[in-house]
């Protein structure tokens, strides 16, 4: 098994935190985060920024402005 390194870290931080990682994946992970303070650091301040985000006032956006905000990621280059 490959190690984990920074990049593939960062890029599996929002499966790990939703409890979508499993088997090998999640070893690597646990394995990389426990090696790595960097990475600790952002975990840590990725999970304090949705804690913070749950706490604020919602967002309303009017229904003209989601429509917008949805054609608009449809139609995004890949």
């Amino acid at each position: 098994m490959t190690r984990m390194n920074c990049d593939e870290f960062v890029e599996t931080v929002t499966a790990y935190l939703e409890s979508d990682l499993d088997g090998p994946e999640l070893q690597r992970f646990l394995e990389h985060l426990d090696e790595c303070d960097g990475c600790e650091t952002y975990l840590d301040q990725i999970r304090e920024t949705i804690d913070t985000l749950r706490r604020g006032p919602r967002p309303q956006l009017s229904q003209a402005d989601r429509s917008a905000l949805l054609a608009a990621f449809r139609t995004r280059p890949k």
